[in-house]
């Protein structure tokens, strides 16, 4: 049996288009959902193993990107979203009826993302997003309630589907961090 990942990316990861221009998010509500515009492609997507981000019902990861700050705006029933924990890094905001995240965003304009909205493009029917590059935080599925014993299989099936396990961020975003870090203090 397959190890099952996330729906999105359980039959194969599809790698986007490059001219993609953007799309609508839409919250899991049957009657009037949230939907939040995005205009332009998203970044460094990847499956999330973290406990803070919204994972479709029995998927083991979230998928999330980033996109630029002002390309996301909120189009229909804003007045439904809420944000999750106000002292988290990211504040997710969520739709307050089916608990989906529609987007996160950082208020600290010291952070190494400030100025980048945390998106699951999967909550858009729209084709061409940038697919998924690597699995972040993977360990972090055992506090979300996956069998230890299970992980080794986990990491197999996240590399046959083309995507690097991690358990933190991508070398390219730990070395944005550092980066940022290292101007912030003053070494670079």
């Amino acid at each position: 049996m397959t190890t099952s990942i996330h729906p999105a990316v359980d039959n194969g990861v599809n790698p986007g288009s490059e001219d993609f221009s953007g799309g609508t998010l839409y919250c899991k509500c049957s009657e009037n959902p949230v939907a939040v515009s995005v205009s332009g492609q998203c970044a460094h997507n990847h499956v999330c193993g973290c406990t803070k981000c919204w994972k479709p019902e029995g998927a083991l990861f979230s998928q999330v990107a980033v996109v630029p700050r002002d390309s996301v705006s909120v189009t229909a029933n804003e007045q439904k979203l809420d944000i999750i924990d106000p002292s988290a890094t990211i504040q997710r905001h969520a739709c307050k009826d089916c608990g989906v995240h529609l987007y996160g965003r950082i208020e600290n304009t010291g952070h190494p993302f400030y100025g980048l909205d945390f998106i699951h493009p999967e909550l858009s029917s729209d084709e061409g997003w940038a697919g998924p590059e690597f699995a972040a935080f993977v360990s972090s599925i055992i506090e979300s309630g996956a069998n230890p014993e299970v992980m080794g299989d986990v990491r197999t099936r996240l590399k046959e589907l083309g995507l690097e396990p991690y358990d933190c961020l991508s070398p390219a975003l730990m070395d944005a961090i550092a980066t940022h870090t290292a101007k912030a203090s003053g070494v670079l």
